[in-house]
């Protein structure tokens, strides 16, 4: 039995991991970089090992010096959360050879699913429909040309080994070809390392769907039904829900069996997920598989009333499925908005800085996964992505007139963040009423970049919370003249809002 986990991840995936270990009794042990040494993840774990400078390159990334650690603690397993290595076959591989049980696939699957040509492959060969395609990299630019034109326009020009919307390039014109496919090698090659790609029809109105799944070492797998991923921007999901909008009761059978099917074509064991494309008519594509935990997980998890890490270890330390898929029900329904520290107003740029004032949103139905606290200064080396909020009610409106609460209610102030961006969407016709696909940010631009009705007066709000909390800390201080002094001239400076606003 596994006594002791070491979280080979930082921010709110290794919290989120670490709370389930302490609810079985599992001792966590937590790495961290230099910017991190004061992070959140740090201070909830039982133990926690310094592992590098901040790039993740030489310390989140640094397979052997996260073993090194492993080993030094005496854990008996390592789970790698999302992102990082998570999916690295190698780092599985090596996690075995040295005694130590990888909360995840085994090196062979994660191989199989982590190569996008080698997965359509292994998928046809299941009889998974797949997208219209190559299945062998592009290596002779007039072939590609020819294969296009065969395909048929527009196509996607995808990396092997992407993955974040990485390496990927749209291509609606035959002038486009040439330039398109040196660009998404040029950019696989630096993010990957592997300047692979290959060539997909294109669908022109793709909904993104995926299948959650659970699988044991003794052959048995389940689904534990879709999430809805189809509000992105730059192919990175940004909202999800489950159940999905789009499908019905026929769709979802057949979807999660072809699901379930996919998993057991590598042998799969531990958590994963599916990822399909559908079009407005209910056809389904194979995608890519997902050999870890998804940042979207918890909504699965509330509409299921599964804990998903939980299950993860359950499998590593080799005990059998206990769920069956008949038992299984969606009760509900589970919105997740994923806060990212950037500023929608200027392309999603990244946002880094310091938090001076937060309220995190409470009440029924409500979850928080979050790292970040008053004071923290966020790093500039990592995803901007800060918290998820998810919420839960019995029904789709209930569900968004609950998510409009509590973003309303989430205040953040010292950096920009997506939150009046994400209020935008709760507020939008098309996604009230399920009528989006991966195009919807784009085809409600203008609405979702408006700022919201109270205007600058949003602003202010947001501020006065700030002052207050700044209040509070100076009144602590009577003895200091000079904070003293500020302390009045901030009390002047809220005398005046207060004024403005008629509070």
């Amino acid at each position: 039995m596994i006594k002791k986990v070491l979280v080979a991840n930082r921010g709110e995936i290794a919290i989120r991991v670490m709370r389930s270990c302490r609810e079985m009794g599992i001792t966590s042990v937590a790495v961290f970089s230099d910017s991190d040494r004061s992070a959140m993840h740090v201070r909830y774990a039982n133990e926690a090992y310094h592992i590098g400078p901040s790039p993740s390159s030489e310390s989140y990334l640094k397979a052997d010096k996260i073993i090194e650690v492993a080993k030094l603690a005496g854990a008996d397993a390592i789970h790698p959360g999302y992102g990082f290595l998570s999916e690295n076959a190698s780092f599985s591989e090596r996690c075995k050879k040295e005694g130590i049980i990888f909360i995840g696939p085994d090196a062979f699957a994660i191989t199989s699913m982590g190569d996008k040509i080698t997965s359509r492959k292994r998928m046809i060969n299941a009889g998974v429909p797949v997208v219209p395609g190559t299945t062998e990299s592009i290596t002779d630019e007039n072939e590609a040309i020819k294969k296009i034109m065969e395909i048929g326009l527009p196509v996607m020009i995808k990396a092997s080994a992407g993955g974040g919307g990485k390496g990927m390039r749209l291509v609606k014109k035959e002038n486009d070809i040439l330039s398109s496919i040196r660009a998404a090698k040029s950019e696989a090659s630096a993010s990957f390392s592997d300047d692979a790609v290959y060539i997909e029809k294109y669908i022109q109105s793709p909904h993104h769907i995926e299948f959650q799944i659970l699988a044991d070492k003794y052959g048995n797998t389940i689904h534990l039904f879709e999430r809805e991923c189809s509000v992105q921007r730059r192919h990175q999901k940004v909202i999800e829900e489950t159940p999905s909008p789009l499908m019905n009761a026929e769709i979802r059978e057949e979807m999660g069996k072809t699901a379930v099917a996919a998993a057991k074509a590598v042998n799969y064991h531990g958590a994963g997920t599916i990822e399909f494309i559908v079009d407005d008519n209910l056809n389904y594509y194979f995608l890519e598989m997902n050999t870890r935990l998804q940042v979207e997980h918890p909504i699965t998890e509330r509409v299921v009333g599964v804990d998903l890490v939980k299950e993860q270890i359950k499998i590593a330390q080799g005990e059998k499925l206990t769920l069956k898929q008949e038992e299984l029900k969606q009760l509900g329904h589970a919105i997740e908005c994923r806060i990212y520290a950037e500023d929608p107003e200027n392309n999603f740029m990244p946002s880094p800085g310091t938090i001076t004032h937060i309220t995190e949103p409470l009440g029924l139905g409500v979850r928080h996964d979050g790292y970040v606290y008053e004071g923290y200064e966020i790093p500039i080396y990592y995803d901007p992505m800060i918290s998820k909020l998810i919420v839960w009610a019995p029904n789709r409106t209930e569900a968004i007139n609950r998510m409009k609460r509590a973003l309303y209610a989430y205040k953040i102030t010292g950096i920009k963040t997506s939150i009046p961006f994400l209020a935008r969407v709760m507020e939008n016709e098309d996604f009230i009423n399920g009528n989006y696909n991966t195009h919807f940010i784009e085809k409600n631009h203008e609405f979702l970049m408006t700022r919201q009705p109270c205007g600058d007066k949003c602003q202010d709000i947001a501020l006065i919370a700030a002052y207050i909390h700044y209040f509070n800390k100076l009144n602590n201080i009577s003895s200091n003249s000079e904070k003293a002094s500020e302390n009045t001239n901030a009390w002047k400076e809220f005398g005046r809002k207060k004024s403005v606003l008629r509070f």
